[in-house]
């Protein structure tokens, strides 16, 4: 690759990766974060093998497969009807499967990689805008004029379009020690219609830890939030004993409302990830709802397509456009299915939820749907892998 002076403003999963595969392919690279210690914001996620691949390209894979969760199902159900069933060996009895990991966990090991690889982290540093290769701070500060300015500041980065409205709903997050009443192999989830969701996700441990984690969360409108956060927390967890009493173990570690964290989440994805300024990667670029677990994993194959398509082309709006090319067909699939899923997990639509319970589910089950869904959910749907790997090959 043509030596090149590189910033990312963003010091999240995407920006991170992004560090470490650049610095492997010779680019001087420097991380712009507004918080003085950068830290992620979440709780748990599915690392799906498309995921997983690029982890093992940084040469992290296995640190994170050995602290995370192996993850083999996807289950939920809505009284007495099973509403989500996707097992990964539906694509062969040695298909790849997930791993659930803690976010922290994820960071931490991708923070220290890209240090590792030289990648230099500036902290402290809220990025304004961009203007002929050089990023401006809140402060009026400038930064030196880089080659390319990568943009991995997330859903509402500045120097992205803003997406629109939040979705109605958001959730509830919480990492929890892990209790044996739950399939530790499990992504599992329970419904009331689609109105109401309580879920939980073995996690695995963070790296300075030994205790296995749980991720708890439970689905929340945005208007519902303040009423939620000024009342009794007593009468939440019997609302949601009510819809899954074996989640009792993990309410009784929640002992105040802040010991969980709203997440919203919103659906936007630019025509395409180039403007006249930057070039945005992961939830700068494309943004949806987390009912398929994909946004880390996007914003990982985003950044390996980018340093694949910047190693192989000497010209940079050529290099560009390719990565455009590489990412766009996947990204506008998942995103079509993240709408069309969305409403029915999350939203006041009845009709939606009783058709869910009563016609689509029972036909995802029959063959081919299973394996359709398990490669869906895997991140395979589009083969992303292959269309960055043969690029200019």
């Amino acid at each position: 690759m043509k030596h090149r002076t590189i910033a990312i403003a963003g010091c999240g999963v995407a920006g991170l990766a992004c560090a470490s595969l650049l610095r492997a392919r010779g680019a001087r690279v420097v991380i712009y974060d507004k918080l003085e210690t950068p830290k992620p914001i979440g709780s748990g996620l599915i690392l799906q093998p498309v995921g997983l691949y690029v982890l093992d390209e940084i040469g992290v894979g296995a640190r994170m497969r050995a602290m995370g969760a192996p993850i083999k199902r996807l289950f939920g159900k809505s009284g007495r009807h099973v509403v989500l069933d996707v097992r990964y060996d539906a694509l062969g009895a040695h298909a790849p499967h997930g791993i659930g990991v803690h976010r922290g966990a994820l960071f931490q090991v991708l923070y220290e990689a890209a240090l590792e690889a030289g990648a230099e982290i500036v902290s402290g540093r809220e990025v304004a805008s961009v203007s002929d290769g050089r990023l401006a701070f809140a402060d009026g500060a400038h930064a030196p004029r880089f080659d390319l300015v990568i943009d991995a500041l997330g859903a509402r980065s500045p120097l992205s379009r803003a997406p629109e409205a939040p979705l109605p709903y958001g959730a509830l997050w919480a990492s929890l020690d892990w209790t044996p009443e739950f399939d530790p192999h499990a992504l599992e989830q329970r419904y009331e219609a689609a109105r109401k969701m309580v879920g939980v996700l073995p996690i695995g441990r963070m790296p300075d830890g030994e205790r296995q984690q749980a991720a708890f969360f439970w689905s929340l409108k945005h208007v519902d939030r303040a009423g939620w956060a000024a009342g009794d927390l007593d009468a939440w967890k019997r609302e949601v004993l009510a819809l899954w009493p074996q989640t009792a173990p993990l309410l009784n570690q929640i002992m105040r409302h802040d010991d969980l964290v709203f997440a919203a989440y919103a659906h936007r994805t630019l025509r395409e990830p180039l403007s006249r300024e930057c070039v945005h990667l992961g939830d700068a670029w494309h943004c949806t709802s987390p009912q398929l677990g994909q946004g880390a994993n996007m914003a990982l194959l985003d950044a390996f397509a980018l340093a694949m398509a910047l190693e192989r082309q000497d010209d940079l709006a050529t290099a560009l456009g390719e990565y455009a090319r590489m990412r766009l067909w996947h990204i506008r699939l998942y995103q079509l299915a993240s709408w069309a899923f969305t409403p029915a997990y999350q939203s006041d639509d009845r009709f939606i939820a009783w058709l869910r319970d009563v016609i689509v589910s029972p036909l995802a089950r029959a063959p081919p749907a299973p394996a359709i869904l398990a490669a869906l959910v895997a991140g395979q749907i589009g083969a992303p892998l292959h269309a960055i790997n043969k690029r200019g090959a």
